[in-house]
């Protein structure tokens, strides 16, 4: 299940990836963020971390590596970001929602309702905190080189 799952985020980030119209040479890298991802958030779900959790997890292994690869290839970060991301947005949950709305029962859509808005809450909050993490150790590393030329 996890290589399907994997091969799954790769085909669907670099998929959205070219709807975005994103430059040919990146879309290996817009792979490998989407498998690893994939990845995190499958192995967190078998690890009974739950949905919310293995999302945070996913959002911010994502991040982290876009903006990694970002500054390895000169690009902007939301190349990588945008479509490496996209296989861990709640669509399933939206679906669902919708779903119960038709079908009459309240009760499920709104559980749906707040799971996907806990999912959507982590994903920001991890892209976030990879962000944050990641310029306190650029801006660290800065402050030291200037030290050392003066």
């Amino acid at each position: 299940m996890l290589v399907e799952g994997m091969i799954g985020a790769l085909i669907s980030a670099i998929g959205f990836a070219m709807m975005l119209d994103t430059p040919k040479k990146y879309l290996p890298h817009v792979g490998l963020v989407g498998i690893i991802g994939g990845a995190i958030y499958l192995l967190s779900v078998q690890m009974s971390l739950g949905n919310v959790a293995a999302s945070f997890l996913s959002a911010f292994s994502v991040s982290l590596v876009s903006q990694i690869l970002a500054r390895v290839v000169k690009t902007p970060v939301t190349i990588f970001l945008i479509a490496g991301i996209f296989p861990t947005v709640p669509g399933a949950g939206m679906y669902r929602i919708v779903h119960y709305v038709i079908a009459g029962d309240n009760s499920m859509a709104s559980y749906y309702f707040f799971e996907t808005l806990k999912v959507a809450g982590v994903i920001a909050l991890g892209i976030f905190f990879a962000d944050a993490i990641f310029r306190i150790f650029t801006k660290k590393k800065s402050i030291f080189q200037r030290r050392e030329l003066t």
